[in-house]
């Protein structure tokens, strides 16, 4: 197996969390567990040219070759053989705004084709990986061409990049609306807009990923501590959050032994 990741260069490291490309044509199982990180991510798959739909109960049907996977509330099946040869941009909470064309709420909880966001460009993009020879190369491809076509539209939104600092410090909205001098409507729209869920439903997807951040450790487990420590009232609640989001429990989560802290096996 081959992964190689880079954060780009100023000013893309702004708004792309990182860049990365893996290589594994014998993954050594048939699905994966994909679970929700608060994130956009364009996905380009270069082994072959549509990416499997999968479900619990296995394959549904065929996507394109190249999605962007909106913010999303819920795991989501992947097929191991898509990740044969893939690339993939992640870009930072409310960074994939100047790249979308449209509200990045529109993309929640959906995998749009790449190339109806970017059009022909996308595609071109995909031919270049392709025929690029070495995994730094492929990298240093995806970082030009975001720059070289959308250098220009990188603009920030003052407002939403206070409530991601503020939110990650457990404030409210009530208190950050205060703090900025906005209606408490309209923070929550021009953040949902922006990062592409509401403020109380990142929230919950940070707090989330805290736990799993903990739980991929595979330090000794204490439940009740491990709630209050990521933001839960209590190990109950933690317990029913943990799988609405997983849609698994947390001790079947530490059992795998993941790899990838955001991929489980699937059977």
């Amino acid at each position: 197996m081959i992964y190689v990741e880079r954060r780009p260069a100023p000013p893309l490291d702004g708004w792309v969390r990182s860049i990365w490309y893996a290589r594994a044509p014998e993954v050594g199982h048939a699905r994966e567990r994909v679970l929700p990180n608060g994130c956009v991510q364009a996905i380009i798959n270069l082994d072959r040219d549509f990416t499997w739909e999968c479900g619990e109960a296995g394959r549904t049907g065929k996507s394109p070759h190249s999605l962007v996977m909106g913010t999303r509330l819920v795991y989501e099946i992947v097929d191991s053989t898509d990740l044969a040869e893939v690339a993939g941009i992640v870009f930072a909470p409310g960074g994939f705004a100047p790249f979308a064309g449209d509200a990045v709420d529109s993309f929640s909880n959906r995998g749009i084709a790449l190339e109806d966001v970017w059009g022909s460009c996308a595609r071109s993009l995909r031919e270049r990986l392709v025929w690029s020879r070495e995994p730094a190369a492929k990298l240093c491809a995806v970082e030009q061409f975001l720059r070289e076509r959308f250098g220009s539209r990188l603009t920030r939104n003052c407002v939403v990049d206070y409530a991601l600092g503020r939110f990650r410090e457990t404030a409210c909205v009530k208190e950050v609306a205060a703090e900025t001098g906005r209606s408490e409507r309209y923070l929550s729209q021009v953040f949902r807009e922006r990062v592409g869920l509401s403020p109380k439903a990142w929230c919950r997807v940070q707090r989330f990923q805290r736990a799993v951040r903990e739980l991929h450790r595979g330090t000794d487990v204490r439940w009740a501590e491990l709630a209050v420590e990521c933001g839960y009232y209590d190990q109950a609640h933690f317990a029913n959050e943990f799988r609405a989001f997983s849609g698994i429990d947390a001790t079947t989560y530490t059992a795998g032994k993941t790899v990838w802290a955001n991929h489980v096996a699937v059977g």
